[in-house]
């Protein structure tokens, strides 16, 4: 069977590593899309450096498929105009969020694929009336339309527990390119890259970590997996992560610190301190004391206080930063100023703005 697959020039980015966010979605006070913001921060992650963008994800609020809202259309389209229209002069990959039953499911990826889509990052979420076997089926089905990039999601947000032998069956799938673990969970990670070393196209599939409580270590852990008497080594090349929609031109520095620290044991000590540091930061804007409900709040906080939005209004308005959550971001971004890049957004939006106007 022929499938659709990714130009070289993309398919080399992926598996070379790049910087992913999780694409947030801006709102007016009315909880109305902002399609100037929304524009602006897709042009704020270009100008980072980073190597594309996920959208239609956990990050761009699930809500956006309710049908009285119905805006993955929309949020889709001005990601994708908006690339065009910046033309990165490099390889710059769109990943698009695809959910539910396999017949919504299909219908999200040939959304995708109209606009113009490289990749589909399909989530096995609220899926748990189907068995392992059935969701393989589904992922096999998607990959017949788009390109996949796998999603081990944690079932603190919506996720479900999935096993080594699912993994493997899935980097089986001809049209696997990469897989993003967010399992918040260092044994159900190992799961994923050991299926992965198993798989005869372990070559041919990049992982990127989603695990936003890990993120320096997992890019810095050589995997060495024993398969068939023969030993097999992994790593994680870069990373797909809601924690990488703020303070993004810094996690671009940090992933090529990263990449450039091969061998040299004080390099990766300083940054395996670092990535406690980032993991603090990460608490901040996450929420975690709070089962995560303050999440997606975080993130639009941080953007908002560097003027990439107006607000932190999210579809639902239950969801709101926690209690004492904006005392623990001014902590954070006081104690690690190197971890942040509220000068480079404001020299940005000086720059991107005086054009506009």
């Amino acid at each position: 069977m022929s499938y659709p697959s990714l130009l070289p020039s993309h398919a080399e980015l992926l598996k070379e590593g790049t910087v992913i966010p999780a694409h947030p979605l801006a709102l007016t006070n009315e909880r109305k899309l902002d399609e100037r913001r929304q524009k602006l921060l897709t042009q704020y992650y270009i100008a980072s450096g980073a190597g594309g963008v996920a959208v239609g994800v956990h990050t761009t609020q699930f809500e956006i498929r309710k049908p009285e809202i119905n805006l993955l259309g929309s949020v889709l389209q001005l990601a994708a105009d908006q690339i065009r229209d910046s033309n990165p002069q490099r390889p710059f990959l769109k990943v698009a969020g695809i959910v539910g039953t396999t017949t919504q499911a299909l219908k999200e990826a040939e959304l995708a694929l109209k606009h113009g889509y490289h990749l589909g990052l399909v989530s096995m979420g609220g899926l748990n009336d189907l068995s392992e076997s059935d969701l393989i089926k589904r992922l096999e089905a998607i990959s017949e339309v788009i390109p996949v990039f796998g999603f081990y999601l944690q079932p603190a947000v919506g996720g479900r527990l999935l096993s080594y032998d699912f993994w493997k069956d899935a980097a089986a799938l001809p049209n696997l390119y990469a897989i993003k673990v967010a399992a918040f969970n260092r044994y159900q990670t190992l799961d994923v890259v050991r299926a992965v070393c198993a798989s005869d196209r372990r070559d041919e599939i990049a992982l990127y970590t989603g695990n936003d409580d890990n993120i320096v270590a997992d890019l810095l852990t050589t995997y060495r997996c024993t398969v068939n008497g023969k030993v097999i080594e992994k790593k994680f090349v870069g990373g797909l992560l809601g924690h990488w929609a703020t303070w993004t031109g810094a996690a671009v520095e940090l992933l090529k610190r990263i990449k450039s620290s091969a061998n040299d044991d004080r390099s990766i000590a300083e940054l395996l301190t670092i990535g406690i540091q980032v993991t603090d930061m990460n608490a901040a804007i996450f929420d975690p004391a709070n089962s995560f409900h303050g999440c997606i709040p975080g993130i639009h906080e941080v953007l908002r206080r560097q003027g990439l939005l107006e607000g932190t209004w999210c579809l639902n308005p239950d969801e709101k930063l926690s209690q004492g959550q904006a005392e623990e971001i001014d902590r954070v971004c006081r104690d690690y100023p190197e971890l942040v890049d509220d000068q480079e957004v404001k020299l940005f939006l000086e720059k991107t703005l005086s054009h506009q106007y």
